[in-house]
């Protein structure tokens, strides 16, 4: 039997409201009804319209019903306390780490809805959850658990081709990375591209996103600002491994960074505000703020996070087939991760049962057994293609890069354009755009970064750096959020 699909068309014709009750519904019925025949699912919410007070206190169809019972007047948000304790987590590369990350998770780790956990090697202080921080908590997402920029992630294409090509014809392929997207924290496209996420019901469903959906669409395809890149490079595989699944060779890499764009920085935002109303916490614990994943607010933001994250990857693949279209080659293999998520995931709690969790990953890569994933470096040091051992002590996660060693501001006050000029010559890079605050020397050494989580991974692959196009704003005209970029 096909599964239960419905519209908001066909909510609204038998007379539901505007309104976030509509995407509610059909997640509601989708979810737990979708193997019922339709008509008697239709009939069902008909009733719940004409008496939701008498559905008030189901499990299931209260979500409903609550959303069409006229609400009172606002309460005060929940004051909550943290735990005295914290749950306990793991540390990778802890002499690597400043303070203030530290600070931040173990912060994390008091909030009652907390599991497990761990900090990467990478990690440094954001906003609510550190970069570098993994959270696993009942049934609560977090929205600054997973960053401003949802979905934020790497995306490599493999091409065979010869790699002496980068050197013989540098010019096209700096062209051609040059007219593939767009760098800037306002960049948009004149003409927008075509991709079947822009058609989503979400768009229709949520009126936050039916807001946003013209500027992401003009976005689409766009790269954004800060750490992100768009980069061709080599890629060398020094032994087949079964899960890559290519020869041992080198190769042609294009290697992407970027995320949501504004889609996912006014998602973030929206309902980190919405998080913080409905339940106060104590000091700088406040942007750890969650959402139940069974309340209207919770349901809505892990349809708009889905969204972003969809969106995010959608960027990234029209960027891929901009260039492999210009090239005329397919590539022979792409591996992509998202870094700042939230999945629902099976784990052991505290008390030795197993049951879905909801893991955030902010500026932390998925490494489940087998499962593939990027690591970059900076923009001359090397980024590596891994594959996840699973280990339940860092939460199944790894490092999403090296990791900051310097603010961006300490960057620029202590970086020379000298300096950055003689590194890019020394490691054979040509940089299209690109800041002191984003110099190498504002890295840690993904090396050492990599020996401090080889128990999280194995490297399969390598990916060497040697056409670099980031954005070319003058730092001076930065506005503050967009340093939040990779959150």
């Amino acid at each position: 039997m096909a599964k239960l699909k419905i519209t908001g068309k066909e909510l609204r014709a038998i007379g539901y409201p505007e309104g976030p009750v509509i995407s509610i519904a059909m997640n509601v019925m989708e979810k737990n009804y979708k193997h019922e025949k339709k008509e008697d699912v239709m009939e069902l919410l008909k009733k719940i319209l004409s008496a939701p007070v008498e559905y008030e206190n189901d499990a299931v169809l209260g979500l409903i019903a609550q959303q069409l019972i006229p609400k009172k007047s606002a309460e005060p948000g929940e004051e909550i306390a943290l735990n005295d304790t914290g749950i306990p987590f793991n540390i990778f590369g802890g002499e690597f780490i400043e303070e203030g990350a530290m600070h931040q998770m173990k912060q994390a780790a008091r909030l009652p809805i907390s599991v497990a956990g761990a900090l990467m090697p990478d990690a440094h202080a954001g906003y609510g959850l550190p970069i570098g921080g993994v959270l696993a908590t009942e049934n609560a997402v977090i929205p600054y658990g997973v960053g401003v920029d949802i979905g934020c992630r790497m995306c490599l294409s493999v091409f065979p081709i010869n790699p002496k090509e980068l050197v013989r014809r540098e010019h096209f392929f700096t062209r051609e990375l040059n007219e593939a997207t767009l760098f800037g924290s306002g960049a948009v496209f004149e003409d927008a591209a075509d991709h079947e996420v822009m058609e989503r019901k979400e768009f229709d469903e949520l009126p936050l996103l039916k807001g946003l959906q013209t500027r992401a669409w003009k976005q689409l395809g766009s790269s954004g600002s800060g750490n992100h890149f768009a980069e061709f490079g080599l890629v060398e595989v020094t032994e087949k491994d079964v899960i890559l699944g290519i020869d041992a060779g080198l190769y042609i890499g294009l290697l992407t960074h970027s995320g949501s764009r504004a889609l996912g920085a006014n998602i973030a935002n929206h309902y980190t505000r919405i998080a913080r109303e409905k339940r106060r916490l104590p000091g700088d614990a406040a942007n750890l703020a969650w959402l139940q994943l069974d309340e209207p607010e919770g349901i809505e933001y892990w349809m708009a996070m889905n969204l972003a994250g969809d969106y995010a990857s959608a960027c990234h693949h029209v960027i891929h087939n901009k260039i492999a279209k210009a090239i005329g080659e397919s590539p022979i293999t792409m591996v992509e991760n998202h870094h700042n998520f939230a999945w629902k995931e099976m784990m052991v709690d505290n008390d030795g049962k197993v049951k879905e969790l909801i893991v955030h990953r902010k500026g932390a890569t998925p490494a489940g057994k087998d499962v593939l994933g990027i690591i970059p470096g900076s923009m001359t040091a090397p980024g590596f293609i891994v594959k996840g051992k699973g280990q339940p002590a860092s939460v199944s996660s790894a490092s999403h890069g090296a990791g900051r060693k310097m603010s961006r501001t300490k960057a620029l006050n202590s970086i020379t354009h000298k300096e950055l000029k003689e590194q890019l010559q020394r490691s054979g890079v040509k940089l299209l755009g690109g800041g002191l605050d984003e110099a190498p020397h504002a890295y840690k050494d993904i090396e050492v970064v990599m020996k401090s989580q080889s128990a999280l991974v194995d490297i399969v692959g390598k990916f060497s750096p040697k056409i670099v196009k980031m954005d070319g704003t003058e730092p001076k005209k930065w506005k503050v959020k967009n340093q939040l970029d990779g959150e």
